[in-house]
C-alpha cells in the first residue's frame, strides 16, 4: 500500500506537482501527425495543461495555449496563416512560440510585439506521432526508441482516451501474473457469454496454465527501465523448470510488446492526460525480415481503439480492452492506501520506487534516466525489446526456425488479428501481405 501523500507524489502530473515535473523532461506523444492532415488544428490536453496543435500554412507545428489573450476564445477554432494561427474572433495572430506577432484591428498591428505570449511548446514528428517538450530549456534529444525507426515495415498508430490515471494503466506493466486470468479465464468467460464457439476452439490456453507451478517472481532495473519475469517450477505442476520474461519496461510510461525487427510488435504508451485520464497509444509496427519487402506507407494511419460497444458495455474479446477493464474499473483515480498486496506485485512495488528516484533526482536538480543531452553519443535506434531484434535481422531466418508457425500475432493473413485491439486498424490488410510474404519465405525455404 501506499499513503495518500505518496499516491498523489506518483500519480498526478499537473504543472508543479512531483510527478508533473518529471514528466515534463520527457519528449512526450501526444498526438498522430496524420490528424493535422485531416484538421490542422486539434484541441488537446496534456499534463493537466489545454493546449492547441496547430500546422499553419507553411508547414511549421506548434502547440500554444488553448485560449487567445483578448477575450479568452477557444483557439481550437482558429485559422492557419503563412506563419501562425490566428483568433477566429478578431484575428490576433500566434506564431510558434505562443507570441501575438499581429492584433490586425488595433491602431498599431504589431503593438504587442512579443509582450504578449501564450504558453508554448517546441514539437518534434517521429514515426508519424507528435512530440512535445513540455520542461525546462534546453530541451533534451528526442530519443529514437526502436519500433518508431525501425526499416522495412508497416506501421499504425491507435488510440483511446481512457477515465483512469497513467500510473493505473503503467502498472499493468509490472504485473507478469494478471494474464492467467484477465486474458485466460475472463477472455473464456467472455467468449461463452458472446457465444463465440470458433474463438472458443481456439483460445489460448497458455495464459491459463501459467497460472500453475509458480515458485517465485523476478525484478531488476535494466539501463531504459526494468525488467520482470516469473520463476516456474516443475515440482510445483509447471511442465517444466524454466524462467520468463514480461514485456519490457521503458522509463517512464513506454511498454515494449514483443520487439523491433518482429512481424508483429508494440508500444503501448500511457500518455497523462490530467490526473484522472490517459491518452492511450498502440503503436503497432510489423516488420518484415530479411528478403521480405514490406509494402509502403505514405503516411502512417491511426485509429480510435473502441472501448465500449454500441449498446454501451466494454470490448472485452481482444487482449488490450482487457487491459483497459483492468485499469479504468478501479476508479479515475486510485486510493493505493486501501490495497493488499501479494507476491505478484513485486514487480510493481519496484516500478513505484523506480518512479519515486526519478522524482528525486529531478527535485534534486538532476536529470532522470532516458534524457540523453550528446548527439554524437546518440545511436541511430534504440533498442527496448531485447534480443529478439537479432534474431529477425538475421538473414537465415527463415532457416532458424522463425516464421509463421510462432503464433496468432503473425498470422494476420489467416485471420490472426481478430485476437487484438489492431484489428480496428487500417493497416490490417498491408500487414497480412507481409505475414503472407514470410510465410512463402519460411515455406520456399523448408522445400530447399
Amino acid at each position: 500500500m501506499l499513503s495518500t501523500e505518496m499516491n498523489d507524489r506518483l500519480a498526478r502530473v499537473g504543472p508543479g506537482t512531483p510527478g508533473g515535473e518529471l514528466m515534463r523532461r520527457y519528449w512526450v506523444p501526444f498526438l498522430p501527425a496524420g490528424m493535422l492532415d485531416e484538421d490542422p488544428v486539434q484541441q488537446v490536453r496534456l499534463l493537466g495543461e489545454d493546449l492547441i496543435c496547430y500546422r499553419d500554412r507553411s508547414g511549421d507545428i506548434g502547440l500554444i495555449g488553448s485560449r487567445c489573450l483578448h477575450r479568452s476564445v477557444n483557439l481550437r477554432w482558429g485559422i492557419p496563416d503563412e506563419h501562425g494561427l490566428r483568433c477566429p474572433y478578431h484575428g490576433w495572430l500566434y506564431d510558434t512560440s505562443g507570441a501575438c506577432v499581429e492584433a490586425p484591428l488595433e491602431a498599431r498591428p504589431d503593438m504587442f510585439g512579443d509582450r504578449l505570449k501564450l504558453d508554448a511548446y517546441p514539437v518534434q514528428e517521429m514515426g508519424g506521432l507528435l512530440f512535445a517538450y513540455m520542461g525546462p530549456q534546453p530541451a533534451p534529444l528526442l530519443p529514437p526508441w526502436d519500433l518508431f525507426v525501425w526499416p522495412n515495415s508497416v506501421r499504425q498508430i491507435g488510440y483511446a482516451l481512457l477515465e483512469a490515471n497513467w500510473l493505473q494503466c503503467q502498472e499493468n506493466t509490472g504485473d507478469p501474473t494478471h494474464g492467467v486470468w484477465l486474458h485466460g479465464h475472463q477472455f473464456k468467460y467472455t467468449l461463452e457469454k458472446m457465444e463465440d464457439h470458433e474463438r472458443l476452439s481456439n483460445l489460448d490456453h497458455s495464459f491459463m496454465r501459467r497460472g500453475t507451478g509458480i515458485k517465485d517472481l523476478y525484478v531488476n532495473a535494466t539501463e531504459h527501465g526494468m525488467e520482470k519475469g516469473v520463476i516456474y517450477s516443475k515440482e510445483l505442476g509447471a511442465e517444466k523448470d524454466e524462467t520468463t520474461r514480461h514485456s519490457t519496461v521503458i522509463f517512464p510510461f513506454y511498454t515494449e510488446q514483443n520487439a523491433a525487427g518482429a512481424p508483429w510488435s508494440e508500444f503501448q504508451i500511457r500518455v497523462p492526460i490530467d490526473d484522472y485520464h490517459t491518452y492511450h497509444i498502440s503503436y503497432n509496427c510489423y516488420a518484415a525480415p530479411p528478403g521480405v519487402e514490406a509494402p509502403t506507407q505514405d503516411v502512417i494511419p491511426y485509429y480510435e481503439v473502441p472501448v465500449w460497444d454500441q449498446d454501451g458495455k466494454p470490448i472485452l474479446d481482444c487482449i488490450l480492452n482487457q487491459d483497459f477493464v483492468g485499469w479504468w474499473s478501479q476508479g479515475p483515480l486510485t486510493d493505493r492506501s486501501v490495497e493488499n498486496l501479494g507476491r505478484t506485485d513485486i514487480p510493481i512495488v519496484f516500478l513505484r520506487r523506480q518512479l519515486d528516484e526519478q522524482i528525486k533526482i529531478v527535485e534534486d536538480g538532476g536529470e532522470p534516466m532516458n534524457t540523453f543531452r550528446d548527439p554524437a553519443a546518440m545511436p541511430e535506434i534504440i533498442y527496448g525489446g531485447g534480443d529478439l531484434a537479432k534474431a529477425w535481422k538475421d538473414p537465415d531466418w527463415a532457416k532458424n526456425g522463425l516464421g509463421i508457425n510462432r503464433g496468432s500475432r503473425i498470422q494476420y493473413h489467416k485471420g490472426g488479428a481478430t485476437w487484438e485491439s489492431d484489428r480496428f486498424g487500417p493497416a490490417i490488410p498491408l500487414v497480412a501481405e507481409v505475414h503472407r510474404r514470410i510465410e512463402e519465405v519460411q515455406e520456399a525455404t523448408a522445400r530447399h
